[in-house]
């Protein structure tokens, strides 16, 4: 079982100093990618470029997924250098597959199937688009060597070191889109996938640095008690992870089916991306809620508890904010550009939005409880339920419904999420610690 953690006492102020830097660092990810588009738009043929550009990415979304999970894999497992080399191991095979993925997308007819036909890319953008994910492939190779060395990081409470990481990318990101844009090179997607590249680059190196210098100094060979040792024990925690992501991956593109079947397509399709991309930008300032739980749950799990009641209500009035006083209407008009009409489609699917807010915050802690306890196996349960819940949710709305438009996606994405909590709150209660087997266990 996961070895004991002496209890001590946890201070708000070591919470929020922990906490802090890694919710702003996944806010300013959202930075990066406006510089890059920003950059995008100055091309003569802006639409083109900036499309050649987004639909290789969107691809890079699905291929990141498995060496972003790589983050929490390492908070949890890693303690010592054996189970680091253990985890490398693993990470080295992630890369491996990855890599062979991209060489098949980019230099084989599969390539030319998946953006032709999947993403229904104009055959004259084809060779455009292949060109800019030759660039992109490599991110996620850079993504994984990051998030492998943010588990390091996040452990030993450098936190603050993925901030200056995300600032040192960002500002590399701004300066090269200068170079760009003041030469009067922006003229192909590749700039946006360069400068996405050589910034994720950066941050890899200063994620590198610092964990390395970690192991070097401050983690031991061997931590006295700690049982993980091999790639058996690091891939029966990581499978499940992965498989839960992969299941994750078909509610995207069931949302906007449906959405393709409302009342009004395009009203519905453009309100729900405009509420979404809203409400993941407030979520995404909490998504590190299950770092608090890995990192100090067993310490002091009534502090902990009582923090995370704290944040739970921050997402929720954010969102309330922007969909009900004037603030909302005045930021979509003038600093988004949305026409009347948009807007309040937009107002109306972010109130549904509502209830993922309150979800999200204590689905990411029970997922923290799942991931201590080395249950990762639940989260295929969960996630299957979030995704058959999604679906039938959409299926019901646009029977009865069709002219809820972008509602109709926020509803299903917020239902669906509601319905993997519950799912994670049964589990874990049926579920005593004491009576699984463990990922912490060695005879595995």
């Amino acid at each position: 079982m996961i070895v004991s953690t002496v209890k001590e006492n946890i201070s708000w102020k070591q919470l929020i100093s922990f906490f802090l830097p890694l919710g702003l660092s996944a806010t300013l990810v959202t930075l990066s990618h406006v510089i890059i588009n920003s950059t995008l738009a100055r091309a003569d043929n802006s639409e083109m470029v900036i499309a050649s550009y987004a639909l290789p990415l969107s691809l890079l979304g699905l291929t990141e997924k498995p060496v972003v999970l790589l983050r929490q894999a390492c908070s949890a497992l890693v303690r010592d250098r054996i189970s680091f080399r253990a985890m490398a191991a693993v990470s080295s095979y992630v890369f491996a597959c990855i890599i062979l993925l991209g060489l098949i997308i980019c230099y084989t007819p599969v390539g030319e199937w998946v953006f032709l036909y999947f993403f229904g890319v104009e055959r004259e953008l084809l060779e455009t688009t292949l060109s800019v994910y030759r660039i992109l492939m490599y991110v996620s190779i850079f993504s994984g060597l990051r998030c492998l060395f943010h588990g390091i990081i996040i452990f030993n409470m450098r936190t603050k070191w993925l901030t200056i990481g995300m600032c040192v990318r960002i500002l590399a990101m701004y300066l090269l889109s200068l170079y760009f844009i003041t030469t009067d090179n922006v003229s192909s997607g590749r700039v946006g996938a360069i400068i996405f590249l050589v910034g994720m680059v950066i941050e890899a190196i200063v994620a590198i640095w610092e964990g390395s210098s970690l192991l070097r100094k401050v983690i031991p060979e061997k931590a006295p008690g700690h049982p993980i040792e091999t790639k058996k024990q690091i891939f029966s925690f990581y499978k499940p992870l992965l498989y839960s992501s992969v299941i994750a991956v078909v509610i995207g593109p069931a949302i906007n089916a449906i959405l393709g079947k409302t009342t009004h397509i395009h009203l519905a399709i453009s309100s729900f991306a405009i509420a979404g991309s809203l409400t993941q930008l407030v979520l995404s300032f909490f998504s590190y809620i299950h770092q608090i739980v890995l990192n100090f749950y067993r310490k002091d799990a009534h502090n902990v508890f009582r923090f995370i009641l704290l944040l739970s209500f921050i997402p929720g009035t954010l969102i309330a904010i922007l969909a009900y006083t004037a603030l909302g209407p005045w930021f979509m008009t003038h600093v988004m550009g949305v026409n009347n009409e948009l807007m309040h489609a937009s107002l109306r699917a972010m109130r549904i939005f509502m209830i993922m807010t309150i979800v999200f915050p204590w689905l990411d802690y029970m997922n923290g409880i799942i991931m201590l306890r080395g249950q990762t196996k639940i989260m295929v349960f969960s996630q299957s339920a979030n995704a058959i819940t999604t679906i039938l949710t959409l299926f019901i709305s646009i029977v009865f419904v069709p002219d809820w438009n972008g509602m109709i996606g926020a509803l299903a994405q917020s239902v669906g999420m509601l319905a993997e909590l519950v799912v994670v709150v049964y589990v874990l209660k049926r579920t005593a610690e004491d009576q699984q087997p463990s990922i912490f266990s060695k005879n595995l």
